[in-house]
């Protein structure tokens, strides 16, 4: 496996190698250093072997398919990692690396799948430095587009996280229906079957009708909406407390937003927390909610957290990004509102606070359906069959 970050934390990179463990396989795993971590560890069964980075690598990185530099490091670290491991095949973590390492195979010629995580030339397009000189300037999310493209083409097997990403790669690229494997992101069933609940948590909260988020909070996931229907729904509603676990940068704007409408005491945030207290928020809420704002990358894919919310029977209430609709219109697991309108958001919010019954019912289909059917031991099946499928 080839990853260009720290490991760990990377809950995908973690849960497929694991699974592949335990199915027989040796893992290798190719990722980066930027401090004293030690260079050769075995962590949960996988072999991590770390390279050395600096502040230099990590800023080339974004220029990766502008300037030759960063493959070129790469490229020799990654020849070294395939040649010094006995490796039979390629497992290549999303694009940013994925030129390296087709450079670093050359001699080798092995097997590649290539595992994307995310529809990287989409979502570079709503980076803050791509907003801005001179990253606008430099980074070309088109270029991106036509690389990515390329490496489909290259790889032997490519993975994707939702079945409508599946659908839009074949339909934009071409490629075979049998060369795409479906692996999404779901959550392994011990985080609600084995959670240990912060009772302090649950009770600080026990007078207020929550509405939660968790995750990474850039202005792409679209609290803003959920903001604007705070101020709408806050005399209506008084004991009305919308959550927000996570961080991004961009709080600063969201934060500016809570102020201006002068909803300060309607609204927590309550910063990164440790995924082991998200259990303790779920049980704590009244909703939860996923309120993207649709893109092409957000049209394919639904995040880990709707899985989360659904594992402890919560209502959820999502955008219409395309994905997570059809996802949640298909389990009867929650409701769905016009992304980035604050009104019908709010709307929704009525609908599901003034009936507990249908809330019970909602949460009670979200829960078999992860119980069930989506659950990491399940949908990591496709992965391991890949595998085993592989001329090695």
């Amino acid at each position: 496996m080839i990853l260009d970050k720290t490991f760990p934390p990377d809950p995908r990179v973690e849960n497929e190698a694991i699974s592949l463990i335990k199915n027989g396989f040796e893992v290798f795993l190719f990722c980066l250093s930027y401090g004293n971590q030690k260079e050769i560890e075995n962590y949960k069964g996988i072999n991590v072997i770390r390279y050395k980075s600096n502040k230099l690598i990590y800023k080339l990185s974004a220029l990766v398919y502008t300037f030759p530099f960063y493959n070129w490091i790469l490229q020799k670290k990654i020849a070294h990692f395939l040649n010094s491991h006995k490796i039979d095949v390629v497992h290549i973590h999303d694009i940013q690396i994925a030129e390296a390492t087709f450079g670093a195979n050359k001699k080798t010629k092995l097997p590649v799948v290539l595992d994307m995580h995310d529809n990287m030339p989409e979502i570079i397009k709503f980076y803050p430095h791509l907003q801005k000189f001179p990253g606008k300037q430099l980074i070309s999310p088109k270029k991106w587009k036509q690389k990515e493209e390329q490496f489909i083409q290259k790889a032997d097997k490519v993975i994707t996280v939702s079945q409508e990403f599946v659908n839009e790669v074949i339909e934009r690229t071409g490629v075979e229906k049998n060369k795409m494997v479906l692996v999404p992101n779901t959550i392994h069933k011990s985080f609600f079957e084995k959670a240990i609940i912060n009772n302090k948590l649950v009770e600080k909260y026990k007078n207020n009708k929550v509405i939660l988020y968790v995750g990474d909070t850039g202005l792409r996931r679209g609290l803003l909406t959920a903001i604007d229907a705070i101020a709408l729904l806050k005399d209506k509603i008084p004991n009305i407390k919308l959550v927000i676990v996570g961080k991004n940068s961009q709080d600063i704007v969201l934060k500016s937003r809570v102020k201006e409408l002068e909803i300060n005491n309607f609204v927590d945030f309550e910063g990164w927390q440790n995924v082991a207290l998200f259990p303790s928020y779920i049980k704590a809420s009244t909703v939860c909610i996923s309120p993207l704002i649709r893109n092409v990358q957000h049209d394919v894919a639904y995040a880990n957290k709707l899985f989360q919310y659904m594992g402890f029977s919560k209502p959820v209430l999502v955008s219409n990004a395309t994905a997570q609709k059809n996802l949640i219109e298909k389990v009867i697991a929650g409701l769905v509102h016009i992304e980035q309108d604050s009104e019908d958001f709010a709307k929704k919010i009525t609908q599901l606070f003034s009936n507990e019954e249908l809330c019970n019912k909602l949460g009670k289909n979200g829960k078999k359906f992860v119980e069930e059917e989506f659950y990491w031991e399940k949908t990591s099946e496709k992965l391991i069959e890949l595998y085993k499928q592989l001329d090695l």
